[in-house]
């Protein structure tokens, strides 16, 4: 019988890995600052970023800040719909525009210090004294802008200076999830966490359940820790499917809404999981879907956004009842963070050096590896190599 990442199109890289034994990153991935700086330049700084719900901008004129990794970000929707985003920076002396995490702005975004004034289109309308400032082109001091993109409701921002678009990014996924009508969906609930560990320890927690039967006993029973398929193994997208042994992933094991947009069939008995590398974790259930943003702090802190997405007729419902679901996963996600916790204390101590996958259920581990230093230009070419990893 063959594995599952022989199975699916692109898996030679892992096919070839296997003659080995693929190994852990070395510890210094996931404490050193000289690596998370790397991290933040190559990976962060580059590479496209979930932020938002697009619903979380709903009215024209609402905004929210972005605080992130040193950048101090406007994301706002204009009086025309557009959502858009800006550094928070105002360009006469640099003063933050926008104090409120978030709120409704007017038609302008006015500095509180000296009362430079821009539309929400980022362009600069209004200067104070202007016509005693000689020389001085207004169109020279619009707003510096951020690229901001939407996939399925979700916003994604990235910070280079030039970056290809979300969609060629996105390449083959562009469509793979559309048949749970993600767009359409609602926050029904949000959970936070702050995590005392290294962003792609809990990404790689995340990618498999090999750790399920001894972490999650609530769960073990409803999907089996060995079912389903991995769908895809390298590239921005991570993550397969288990199969479900009940109705839904839920506290009474029932469906807590209809099945999503046009999802049927073989679809209704399973749930997937994705990493959309690197800070989108995303749960698709037949009834629902949760989005988890990973948000790097230090090497050994993340914190993380979980938002429990429905569709409105769902919500709208007498009987709706989303701790049926958020509280659920409430208890796995905690049991999830712990043993997270546990690992980065381990791999902060001098006695830990890399260890094996188990390659039938940690692919996607090896995945989110190869992710990580092809962006940091590690090994030839960002290739698997355990000479590079161990090191």
């Amino acid at each position: 019988m063959m594995k599952p990442w022989e199975q699916a199109s692109g898996r030679l890289f892992l096919k070839e890995v296997m003659m080995t034994v693929p190994m852990t990153l070395a510890g210094k991935y996931f404490t050193s600052e000289a690596i998370f700086a790397e991290e933040k330049r190559h990976i962060f700084y580059e590479r496209w970023i979930y932020v938002a719900r697009e619903t979380e901008l709903a009215q024209p004129g609402s905004y929210k800040l972005l605080d992130f990794l040193g950048y101090n970000i406007i994301l706002l929707r204009d009086y025309g719909g557009t959502v858009r985003a800006f550094h928070n920076v105002c360009r006469h002396r640099g003063t933050r525009l926008c104090e409120a995490g978030q709120g409704k702005l007017a038609k302008t975004i006015q500095c509180p210090y000296h009362a430079w004034t821009w539309d929400l289109h980022g362009r600069l309308i209004g200067v104070p004294s202007l016509d005693r400032m000689k020389h001085f082109n207004k169109a020279d001091y619009s707003l510096h802008a951020v690229a901001v993109a939407s996939w399925n409701g979700a916003l994604f921002i990235n910070l280079a200076a030039n970056p290809e678009s979300l969609a060629t990014v996105l390449g083959g996924i562009t469509h793979a999830f559309d048949a749970w009508n993600l767009g359409a969906l609602q926050i029904a609930r949000r959970i936070e966490y702050d995590v005392g560990a290294n962003w792609k320890i809990i990404a790689q927690n995340f990618s498999e359940c090999y750790h399920c039967p001894g972490v999650h006993p609530e769960l073990t029973p409803i999907s089996h820790y060995q079912s389903g398929e991995t769908v895809y193994s390298e590239g921005i997208c991570l993550g397969g499917y288990m199969e479900i042994l009940q109705q839904g992933i839920s506290w009474n094991g029932q469906l807590s809404a209809s099945p999503m947009g046009s999802v049927a069939g073989a679809e209704l008995e399973r749930i997937h999981f994705y990493v959309l590398f690197p800070n989108l974790l995303l749960t698709l259930s037949p009834d629902y879907a949760v989005f988890y943003r990973l948000w790097p702090l230090a090497p050994d802190r993340t914190w993380l956004t979980c938002d429990f997405l429905f569709e409105p007729e769902a919500m709208a419902a007498p009987d709706f009842d989303v701790d049926n679901v958020a509280g659920f996963w409430d208890v796995i996600n905690r049991q999830d963070w712990h043993v997270c916790e546990l690992s980065q204390k381990g791999m902060q101590s001098p006695a830990y050096t890399p260890g094996p996958y188990y390659e039938w259920q940690e692919v996607g581990l090896i995945g989110i590896d190869r992710e990580v230093l092809q962006a940091l230009g590690h090994g030839e070419n960002g290739r698997y190599h355990n000479d590079v990893i161990a090191s």
